[in-house]
């Protein structure tokens, strides 16, 4: 327990942060995923209180997700909009990953190539940055769930931008530069100047401010107004009997419904993948470079979506975005992920009110700081040095990410990195060196294999065997090699066969893992 809060002078602040930013994001996801308001809280805290105790991760922060809100969205679609029903589902999507954990599944987030990774975080930074200027504007017609490109409402994106220009709220306008300047100077400045900076997080004086200008707004001691939906909007139970009337149990019965079982298992797997790319992509930017242990993740994910499933949440999964804000405002353990949902869980309770009067615009700023932080330019230079097979499939995952959504993103980088892993296996299948020896200057071709040779290679190693001319002498050297693909294999024993007709002369040499029909040739 000791251990716990042994960094809670860090925790406790970014824990504040995690919780404004958080906040507006579970209800903006259950708005988007056409689920109660309420379910999203219920969402928030379980992935604070249940998962982020459970969780081997000590920076991730976990959620409603916005990568699920069009899974949720089409399975009360499908289910006839029949709340418990899909509650029933997320308690079986929460066994299933259970079951995922115990069978040790979590080493699939180790095939993900370190570009595509950090393509995700970049990707995401420049879609948090989009999806915020419109709120930093005070053009906020749609949720903050909304993570898509292209909209239900015929928008994309980029045109919710230029429509926001024509749409300006000045007392939005005001809060949001004047919140993105401070923010600014505490992170560049203020921060280095004194350790009361350090302990007060920009983000919460930020979130302070806005209830001070909505204050002077409404006092019209200032000339500016706010609408209600360009605040954030709680819902607020008028007793303790309300509150608890918020939550709602699973339709047990649903269990004979196939339905039922198929949405499970599709969010089972949705939401794991995601929950791994997060735990990978959060453990790169952890600066401790601490390694989650990705089967416990995937039990603590299980039991948090049992947990939310049973009580009226929506699906749990690590988000990217959260957890990067834990990073870039100074978390340092599990605590700040679990105080998070405890204060979910209180404002819930008690200061409904209070939080109703935060405008969207000062999360924004927030929000567009978090963005650049895992946008950073400098990132693409770097990346562009390091060469094509890096570049390519980083920049792949950040349009395909911004162009439709954050797995059909990471899909495509996947593709594009596999291809530069074969294209590399292609062109390394072997060497070939000649050598001139003293027996009447004869040119010797010395053909080297590779450790590994699959069937991929097998055009190249045909061509260069091809190229050898009548006559001569050849060397297929297998000493290295620990695995040779049939295919390869059935080529060399070819040639060998068509080499005599050429009067060629080859010579193997082998190694223990030889295949003994080519030496007897």
């Amino acid at each position: 327990m000791n251990d716990l809060f042994k960094e809670v002078k860090s925790d406790l602040p970014a824990s504040i942060v995690v919780f404004f930013v958080a906040l507006p994001l579970c209800l903006g996801i259950a708005l988007a995923s056409g689920a109660p308001l309420f379910s999203g809280i219920i969402a928030g805290v379980v992935g604070g209180i249940i998962v982020g105790s459970a969780s081997g991760s000590p920076l991730g922060v976990s959620g409603p997700a916005a990568g699920l809100a069009v899974i949720v969205l089409t399975a009360l679609t499908t289910l006839g909009g029949n709340w418990a029903t899909f509650l029933m589902a997320v308690v079986l999507a929460g066994v299933f990953q259970l079951i995922l954990g115990f069978a040790r599944a979590g080493f699939i987030a180790y095939f993900f190539p370190t570009s595509v990774i950090k393509g995700m975080l970049t990707g995401i930074g420049l879609l948090i940055i989009l999806k915020q200027i419109p709120h930093a504007l005070g053009w906020d017609a749609d949720s903050e769930g909304d993570f898509s490109f292209f909209q239900a409402d015929g928008e994309n994106t980029l045109s919710e931008i230029m429509k926001a220009f024509d749409f300006i709220t000045p007392g939005a306008l005001l809060i949001s530069s004047i919140s993105l300047g401070l923010l600014i100077l505490w992170d560049k400045i203020l921060i280095h100047k004194h350790k009361v900076f350090q302990l007060i997080q920009g983000p919460v004086v930020v979130v302070l401010l806005g209830i001070v200008f909505n204050y002077l707004f409404q006092k019209n001691i200032i000339d500016l107004s706010l609408e209600a939906k360009q605040l954030v909007a709680i819902p607020v139970p008028n007793s303790w009997q309300s509150f608890l009337g918020q939550f709602t149990l699973p339709d047990f019965k649903a269990l004979s419904n196939p339905e039922v079982w198929k949405i499970a298992f599709v969010m089972a797997i949705v939401a794991s993948l995601e929950t791994l790319l997060c735990v990978e992509a959060t453990d790169k930017l952890d600066p401790y470079k601490r390694i989650t242990p990705t089967n416990q993740e995937l039990k603590a994910q299980g039991l948090g979506n049992i947990v939310s499933g049973l009580i009226g949440g929506l699906p749990i999964t690590q988000v990217i975005v959260r957890s990067s804000a834990n990073i870039s405002f100074g978390g340092k353990t599990k605590l700040s992920a679990i105080l998070h949902g405890v204060f979910l869980f209180i404002s819930a309770v008690t200061i409904g009110n209070v939080l109703n009067q935060i405008p969207l615009a000062s999360l924004a700023a927030v929000l567009l700081m978090v963005g650049y932080k895992l946008a950073k330019p400098n990132l693409f230079k770097e990346m562009y040095q390091l060469g094509n097979e890096q570049f390519v499939p980083f920049l792949v995952t950040v349009i395909a990410i911004l162009a439709t959504d954050l797995l059909k993103g990471i899909t495509a980088g996947m593709i594009v990195g596999i291809f530069y892993t074969l294209l590399h296996s292609f062109r390394n299948s072997h060497h070939i060196k000649d050598i001139v020896t003293n027996e009447n200057g004869q040119i010797v071709h010395h053909l080297v294999l590779a450790e590994e040779v699959s069937f991929f290679n097998k055009a190249n190693v045909l061509q260069a065997l091809n190229a050898i001319p009548a006559g001569s002498k050849v060397i297929i050297d297998y000493a290295r090699s620990k695995a040779v693909a049939h295919d390869v294999l059935e080529v060399i024993k070819d040639f060998q066969t068509n080499a005599k007709l050429k009067n060629i002369v080859v010579e193997i040499i082998e190694s223990a893992l030889t295949p003994k029909v080519l030496a007897k040739q």
